[in-house]
């Protein structure tokens, strides 16, 4: 396990979610550019944040990856905390907040072992991080060990059935001529960072069970879509092909549960 763990903690250190397709430099315009790009591929980050009903509220971020959301949080007046397995991300955020002039105890944390006491925190966050842990059902029992009771956790994790998943079969399954390659060990190898998982929504309630309430969404991406960048992993003329013949109109319609993104909003 630790090893696994090593190998993901490598992976993001070289590079940030998103930092080699969506990041300039280190100004603060960069941050903001970032930020920007950030809400108009993902709009649906912010009403599922929830950042202004932050206000005062003791608030945990898992992953803070390059700090945007961070930041909002921030700006919203929460009482932040915030940690990543990479030491890379924690210097991104705080070199993030300090330009413009926010605050956070920011720090290098591993999900599956939070270094905080029970019942410390009003609402815990993570978008797009839980999914990469060894132990993705450690981490979430240790989500809901610090949340106070009523408080909840906002979490996205990957969906299984996404045309994301289904692009990546296509190409690694089918297109190598193992279309008995299942979507788990897709995602495993092919799409981030070694070993990550995606969930069905039974799945997800499974993994959510000791949670009072649990509301599950699933969203279309810009990946889903071939609305932008694919990644960090992924480039080549046969992607920019299908980004130009992608029929986006119908998928929209047909495939609307079909999206890489599951939100999920958990009450203790």
């Amino acid at each position: 396990m630790q090893e696994e763990k090593k190998a993901v903690q490598e992976f993001w250190q070289r590079a940030s979610c998103g930092e080699d397709l969506y990041l300039a430099g280190l100004s603060e315009d960069d941050y903001r550019a970032h930020a920007r790009h950030r809400y108009t591929l993902e709009p649906y980050i912010e009403r599922f944040a929830e950042f202004g009903q932050t206000r005062g509220k003791r608030v945990l971020e898992i992953g803070v990856g390059l700090g945007a959301d961070h930041q909002r949080f921030a700006e919203a007046g929460a009482v932040l905390t915030g940690i990543d397995l990479t030491p890379r991300a924690v210097e991104h955020a705080r070199r993030r907040l300090g330009l413009f002039g926010l605050q956070s105890s920011l720090s290098t944390g591993d999900g599956e072992a939070l270094p905080f006491a029970s019942e410390s925190f009003e609402v815990v966050y993570s978008w797009g991080v839980l999914h990469h842990s060894p132990d993705t059902p450690l981490a979430i029992r240790e989500v809901h060990r610090v949340l106070v009771p009523g408080g909840e956790a906002r979490i996205m994790v990957y969906h299984t059935w996404s045309l994301v998943g289904y692009m990546l079969w296509l190409r690694y399954g089918l297109g190598r001529l193992r279309p008995w390659t299942s979507l788990r060990e897709i995602y495993a190898t092919y799409l981030e960072s070694p070993g990550t998982k995606a969930y069905t929504e039974a799945e997800a309630r499974e993994l959510f069970a000791a949670f009072s309430q649990v509301e599950i969404e699933t969203v279309l991406t810009h990946g889903d879509l071939l609305e932008s960048a694919a990644g960090q992993r992924h480039r080549g003329m046969i992607l920019r092909l299908a980004r130009l013949l992608w029929p986006r109109p119908i998928l929209r319609r047909l495939f609307r549960g079909h999206g890489l993104f599951m939100l999920i909003k958990a009450t203790k």
